[in-house]
């Protein structure tokens, strides 16, 4: 696919590969597990589904595993379907232009931070029909509206074709997929599962505008490194001037730089890949 173009992009089958490929065996994986397993046992299923799906008052209890596990409980086959299909078009998209790193990193964080903000807000508006403690909700479609505002809104311009019959710029058909969330959480139906979606949608926004353009994970590496260098040359400054005070009561005179590193006392220039003067 090309992006950042006036060409429109039409949905055809993207590489199946990196982490959008893994997202959509675990949750394949999931679907056709349960499926199996229905034959045997339709109690026992639903029992072990239920400890993934997600729900405040066992989320709340200790099993926060919920808010990482939820998208990959399926919903239906033609739901699941759909979403997946959808995530692989899109996803696939932002993994080639960020990377899979990124891309996981946004996914975990769209979910997990969507989750917890839809069980805080369901357990506050427990009058509302449709919140509550014990409402439940399970499927890849918060997490696949999360990754359409981050297609949205990093290529806005973007036109996307749909077989050929009509085209629609990227932030348009992020901002209609919204709209139908929001209205299924105003007018009923689905509102928890609604919530959670926009959740999702609210952490991804979050995430693009405060993370740094290569995550947290990579932001956060730059951080520690650039703190852990400034460390090491304060304390070889520190250790060059106990350095220059013993040479000098030794009756020598060292010359050394800003940066603790000796200069050659015959006034040469130094080759900076001259690893003899190096320290």
């Amino acid at each position: 696919m090309a992006f950042r173009s006036n060409q429109p992009v039409s949905l055809v089958f993207p590489p199946f590969r990196g982490v959008t490929r893994r997202i959509i065996l675990l949750a394949l994986v999931e679907f056709l597990g349960a499926a199996l397993l229905t034959l045997v046992s339709r109690s026992s299923v639903d029992l072990l589904l239920s400890l993934f799906r997600l729900q405040p008052s066992q989320t709340l209890s200790g099993m926060v595993w919920q808010l990482a596990t939820y998208p990959f409980v399926g919903d239906g086959l033609f739901s699941l379907a759909f979403a997946l299909l959808t995530l692989w078009f899109f996803a696939s998209a932002l993994e080639d232009d960020r990377g899979s790193r990124w891309l996981s990193e946004y996914f975990l964080v769209a979910t997990v931070a969507g989750g917890a903000l839809a069980v805080l807000l369901s357990l506050s508006g427990a009058r509302i029909p449709g919140l509550g403690p014990y409402v439940v909700t399970q499927g890849m479609w918060p997490a696949v509206l999360a990754i359409m505002v981050a297609y949205g809104m990093l290529y806005a311009e973007q036109q996307v074709q749909f077989n050929f019959l009509f085209s629609l710029k990227a932030k348009y058909l992020a901002a209609i997929y919204v709209l139908f969330y929001l209205a299924l959480a105003l007018v009923g139906g689905d509102r928890f599962g609604a919530l959670t979606a926009l959740c999702n949608a609210a952490a991804g926004y979050g995430y693009l505008k405060l993370a740094p353009r290569r995550g947290l994970r990579a932001g956060f590496s730059e951080r520690w490194f650039t703190l852990r260098n400034a460390y090491y040359r304060a304390k070889r400054r520190r250790a060059a001037r106990k350095f220059t005070v013993y040479m000098r009561k030794q009756g020598k005179d060292v010359s050394l730089d800003e940066e603790g590193r000796y200069i050659d006392p015959d006034g040469k220039p130094r080759d900076p890949t001259d690893r003899r003067w190096m320290n």
